[in-house]
């Protein structure tokens, strides 16, 4: 059994394809969709300006690499049938232009969602797993309903910076990576601090923060950890064979 999650003898475009339809298939798995709703983008390997995403109206169930469908920021259909739903074309294609990441995570996922429709939204760092989000959130408090322009893109992106994620209030996630591995891993794992936050917060107790000093210990990888470079890999391809397990078809 591989336990790699790329596949040598694939194009990037090919594996980007794959990968992009597996994310998918994996939120509806791990319960972070909602139906045909929300966004998944990776720009095309060898381009800057065009992106891969599901054609609005298929359900995250139903992703394959082969219904993956290339748009621009004019939101025309340059590869593939279907179109891109608006708020997809005016959030992600300026992040992508502006912040340079390749891959942007959109979803309304439900622990995260419930911390996002509080006053205090942020993400307290009281667990290990939390730690690692420290210093890495940025924080959208001003909604402003549905993004029909790209200047809202335009704007989420001059907030995001240089974090990895970020907190969209009464809104939803966003989260913006290089990879699809590490987007994904990112994406679940502020799924599950969200969900212990909010059950820790609905016992009435204060939480404990983890100290600064231990956080940055916790961030700081033993660079003789032998996994250090490869856990997000690794994830990821564990992942992809439980889908081939349970929702197989993606790769089609």
């Amino acid at each position: 059994m591989s336990i790699h999650a790329i596949d040598s003898n694939l194009d990037p475009v090919a594996q980007a394809r794959i990968d992009l339809a597996a994310a998918l298939r994996l939120a509806v798995y791990h319960e972070l969709e909602e139906g045909i709703d929300n966004h998944f983008t990776v720009t095309v390997p060898g381009h800057e300006d065009r992106y891969l995403v599901l054609p609005f109206g298929l359900h995250w169930s139903e992703a394959r690499a082969s219904d993956l469908m290339v748009f621009d920021e004019a939101g025309e259909t340059l590869d593939g049938d279907g179109v891109v739903e608006l708020s997809a074309q005016c959030i992600h294609a300026p992040l992508h232009r502006i912040s340079g990441r390749r891959v942007v995570f959109h979803t309304h996922q439900n622990w995260a969602l419930a911390l996002n429709m509080l006053d205090d939204n942020r993400l307290i760092p009281a667990c290990q797993t939390s730690a690692f989000f420290a210093g890495r959130i940025a924080y959208d408090d001003d909604y402003r309903g549905t993004a029909d322009s790209l200047e809202e893109g335009e704007r989420l992106a001059a907030l995001l910076g240089d974090k990895d994620v970020m907190f969209l209030k009464n809104h939803g996630v966003l989260v913006a990576d290089d990879t699809i591995a590490r987007a994904y891993r990112r994406l679940y794992l502020l799924e599950r601090v969200c969900r212990a936050q909010i059950r820790a917060m609905s016992t009435g107790q204060r939480l404990a923060p983890i100290a600064d000093d231990v956080i940055r210990r916790v961030q700081t990888r033993d660079p003789n950890d032998r996994h250090k470079d490869r856990r997000d890999d690794l994830f990821f391809a564990a992942m992809k064979r439980v889908l081939d397990r349970q929702m197989p078809g993606y790769a089609d």
